[in-house]
């Protein structure tokens, strides 16, 4: 049984082996510059020889001021682009900027480490990394999404990762960002990975290019942090106005159904559904989170007995300097 479980999980492990592109890592990472300063990052889901985000933070060491760099990976020691997770020793390496003078990470400036176990993240000598890091920046595995996240809130750590948009769906993860424990961060895209020549493809949006390489893309693709951002404070500009019939309510829950972000209404203070592409504009101080795609009755959001797409319950914290004369804000008694 317990054969099978490992198994199971080194299947699981080969599935998520995604490689990010730097220009990705670049795009993102600008932002949150201010936030490196005398930091120690970990990059804990890494091969630090061939990872982006050891490229990235490496080579922009004494830019960025770091105090420290560490990367954890697997246990493969091969030099070879895509590890195969056969070696017998996992490392990991401590990077404490350029020594002899050329801002360059050289090999003879890293240190390397052993690690008694493979590398997970999970296992306790990894643990003990994690609680020397100051932010942690890195793609962890996409089927252990949820894991990886409590791990950090857990340790307390701040932090900028990747995950698919659809971890918005995930009732741990939404428990997060209605607390404002874990927003978005600045860049949502459409993003490729490279995957390993051994990769089968079990899904759509896999491709080979003229080289051979192999490539995945998991859809759209969000920057998930905790550390606070430019962007986070940008106020939506609202223009439409309500009306009863372009937006419904919903059949088992006092709010209008909005379809797209751009057509919040600016006039209307009552609750309103929204797609999850809203959560790339939330800013806490202009609104509030209620509720996820449930309704009173605990089932999905309808209107007139269909379920749209999943919906964002959000209320507007400022009050506007719109105001409905005919319509009550509420298809229910105005007492309500």
């Amino acid at each position: 049984m317990a054969g099978n479980k490992s198994l199971h999980a080194a299947n699981k492990a080969k599935e998520d082996e995604f490689y990010t592109e730097l220009s990705d890592i670049e795009n993102e990472l600008k932002y949150f510059k201010a936030h490196f300063k005398d930091k120690t990052i970990l990059c804990n889901c890494d091969d630090p020889r061939i990872s982006n985000f050891f490229h990235y933070f490496s080579y922009n060491f004494e830019k960025l001021g770091l105090k420290k760099l560490i990367t954890t990976c697997y246990k493969s020691q091969c030099r070879d682009l895509f590890s195969k997770n056969d070696s017998e020793r996992a490392i990991w390496l401590e990077y404490n900027g350029d020594k002899n003078g050329n801002h360059i990470p050289d090999p003879e400036e890293i240190g390397i480490n052993f690690l008694k176990g493979d590398g997970d993240f999970r296992s306790q000598e990894c643990i003990e990394l994690l609680k020397q890091a100051d932010i942690v920046v890195t793609n962890p595995p996409f089927s252990l999404f949820r894991e990886y996240v409590a791990q950090l809130m857990e340790y307390d750590k701040k932090f900028v990762i990747i995950g698919n948009q659809n971890a918005i769906t995930y009732k741990e993860i939404f428990s997060y960002i209605k607390a404002n424990k874990l927003w978005l961060g600045s860049t949502l895209s459409f993003a490729k990975f490279k995957v390993p020549d051994y990769y089968e493809p079990r899904a759509t949006r896999f491709w080979i290019d003229e080289t051979g390489q192999k490539w995945r893309s998991m859809g759209n693709i969000c920057w998930f942090t905790n550390l606070d951002i430019a962007k986070r404070h940008e106020e939506l500009i609202l223009y439409k106005s309500y009306s009863k019939e372009e937006y419904p309510f919903y059949d088992n829950y006092d709010a209008i159904n909005v379809n797209k972000v751009a057509d919040i209404p600016c006039d209307y203070e009552g609750v309103m559904g929204v797609p999850i592409t809203f959560l790339d504009k939330y800013n806490p101080s202009q609104f509030e989170i209620v509720k996820f795609r449930k309704g009173n009755d605990d089932k999905d959001l309808s209107i007139n007995g269909k379920c749209p797409y999943f919906r964002i319950l959000i209320r507007r914290k400022q009050q506007s300097q719109y105001h409905l004369a005919a319509e009550p804000s509420s298809k229910y008694s105005p007492s309500k």
